[in-house]
């Protein structure tokens, strides 16, 4: 089993500590106080009436270690998304249901995908923003990831039915886009959609080559451990 690393000094872990996945237990230790997609993060940003802002990745992804080092380790950065945003870490090994929907969304909105996704929701799961990497600073002909962080908080706090009429808006679309490619992703994931993410799993299991999808395969331990826990219900 995976456990968190003990070299973190001082540190204070995150709600992350708890997680089996390698990449989640990689973030523990940031200033970010991430959450995993669970009902408790989801509570807790209707409670609070805060957006939620999402982070999918995986272990082997070059930009996600990128912006990690970037922004998520940065005492500022974090500061800002710890006092505007719920923030929930995913690792799209672990939860390819929830990968396969804000893909989806993130192909929608931007005619491309890529991680690590950045996604920006309401506290009802509406979308209002998706990106994957985002710089510190403006680079690349991209926004910097503080910019766009202040700029969506602000939005929300002055005006946020108009921010939930346009997030209900886009939904809207991305439902009528996956009715109309015969998806089964319209909806956005319920939080206990262990099924869900088997279905997955098992559909796109290769039984010649093994592994899971047709392209060139790299280890996905967390693939295989939602598996083998969903296998057990």
């Amino acid at each position: 089993m995976a456990t968190a690393s003990c070299s973190s000094g001082d540190k204070v872990p995150n709600h992350l500590i708890g997680e089996h996945s390698p990449y989640l237990l990689q973030h523990v230790y940031n200033p970010v106080d991430w959450y995993p997609w669970n009902e408790e993060a989801l509570a807790k940003a209707a409670k609070e009436d805060k957006l939620i802002f999402l982070s999918i990745g995986y272990s082997s992804c070059h930009w996600c270690h990128v912006m990690e080092r970037e922004s998520f380790e940065d005492e500022e950065v974090a500061a800002i998304m710890n006092r505007h945003y719920i923030s929930i870490k995913v690792d799209r090994e672990e939860r390819p249901d929830v990968d396969q929907i804000y893909t989806r969304l993130l192909q929608a909105m931007t005619g491309s995908a890529g991680w690590p996704m950045s996604i920006w929701l309401t506290p009802q799961l509406q979308p209002v923003l998706a990106r994957t990497y985002l710089p510190p600073w403006n680079k690349y002909g991209s926004p910097s990831f503080v910019s766009v962080l202040n700029a969506v908080a602000t939005a929300y706090k002055k005006n946020p039915l108009e921010v939930r009429h346009q997030a209900q808006e886009i939904h809207s679309v991305l439902q009528r886009i996956c009715k109309r490619d015969g998806s089964s992703v319209a909806e956005m994931p319920a939080q206990d959609s262990a099924k869900r993410c088997f279905d997955v799993l098992r559909k796109t299991f290769d039984d010649v080559w093994g592994g899971f999808g047709s392209e060139p395969k790299f280890p996905t331990p967390g693939k295989h451990a939602s598996a083998f826990r969903s296998s057990e219900h």
